[in-house]
């Protein structure tokens, strides 16, 4: 049982679409997602630097095309239906929803450059950040980010735990932070998953309200509660609520133990999920597909499975 997953934000990096796009077929299709996001994803991808790309309302569509192109690239491969199913973390439960059909390759990423410009807005109004936690008791630290009035965003597994709120009270974290943890901040531009995304949550379900789904194809699981949903439209309606809700990374880790799963191919931009698997799932391989250089590994990881 071999498992797709997608990225969230965080995982891009100049210049890393690049080498896909020496393929005609995916610069055409990249080109044909820049026009639905609205977003000129072939420079992004290509030409822009790291703090241009850093940018919430370039960073998310971007993810989630890059994603979109890999995956075509790896089911131009092998076939799609050999795969055990998909999910993806943040952001990328959208390139996880046009994987397994719910929504249309143009419609994700219209609709997540929607919530990136959405998030965008809402983060300015407050100064806030993000800041990943390793280690340390979870209780202890769950206690300090009431003290602080800190949120728990995303629950990743293996002992990490990314926290936001107020830029000025992720300081006071990182000065003195539980017993045997680490406090690194992100580069993320926003408190997201928290309290201060719900104006970004309202404009999110008017966009979505006027797109179709359609119930997935391929088993898919919930960054909510790591659960697989099988009705299309209660999908869309989580993508909206997460934008304010915790990332339950852990949860879906568990629950794909729970089904077998024996491999895990991360979509670019990789790495992240296959670093979190190699902790929380220990002894199941994984493939990060980065570049095309990638592609056969990952095929083989499916071929050598069904």
């Amino acid at each position: 049982m071999i498992v797709v997953v997608a990225p969230g934000q965080g995982s891009q990096k100049p210049g890393f679409l690049e080498p896909w796009l020496a393929d005609p077929q995916l610069a055409d299709r990249l080109a044909s997602l820049s026009d639905a996001a609205g977003v000129d994803l072939v420079a992004h991808g290509t030409t822009s630097d790291a703090d241009t790309i850093r940018d919430t309302a370039v960073a998310q569509p971007l993810i989630v095309a890059a994603g979109i192109l890999t995956s075509h690239a790896l089911f131009s491969r092998v076939d799609r239906a050999k795969v055990a199913g998909v999910a993806g973390h943040s952001v990328g439960e959208f390139t996880a929803a046009a994987v397994a059909h719910v929504l249309s390759d143009t419609d994700a990423v219209a609709l997540v450059a929607e919530r990136g410009r959405a998030m965008a807005d809402a983060a300015s109004l407050v100064e806030t950040g993000m800041s990943a936690v390793l280690g340390g008791d979870e209780a202890e630290l769950l206690a300090r980010l009431d003290e602080l009035g800190l949120s728990p965003a995303n629950h990743n597994g293996g002992g990490q735990i990314v926290v936001a709120g107020e830029l000025a009270a992720l300081a006071a974290l990182a000065e003195t932070p539980p017993a045997r943890a680490r406090v690194i901040p992100l580069q993320v531009a926003g408190a997201f998953h928290t309290r201060y995304m719900q104006s970004a949550v309202e404009r999110l379900r008017t966009a979505a309200s006027a797109v179709p789904a359609a119930d997935p194809d391929l088993t898919l699981w919930t960054n909510h509660d790591g659960t697989v949903v099988a009705d299309g439209g209660r999908f869309v309606d989580l993508l909206v609520g997460q934008v304010s809700s915790p990332v339950r990374w852990d949860a879906t880790m568990e629950s794909f133990s729970a089904a077998g799963v024996t491999g895990l191919i991360e979509l670019a931009p990789a790495g992240a999920l296959t670093g979190l698997a190699k902790r929380a799932l220990r002894g199941v391989p994984s493939v990060a597909v980065t570049t095309p250089d990638d592609l056969q590994a990952a095929v083989d990881l499916i071929e050598g499975a069904a």
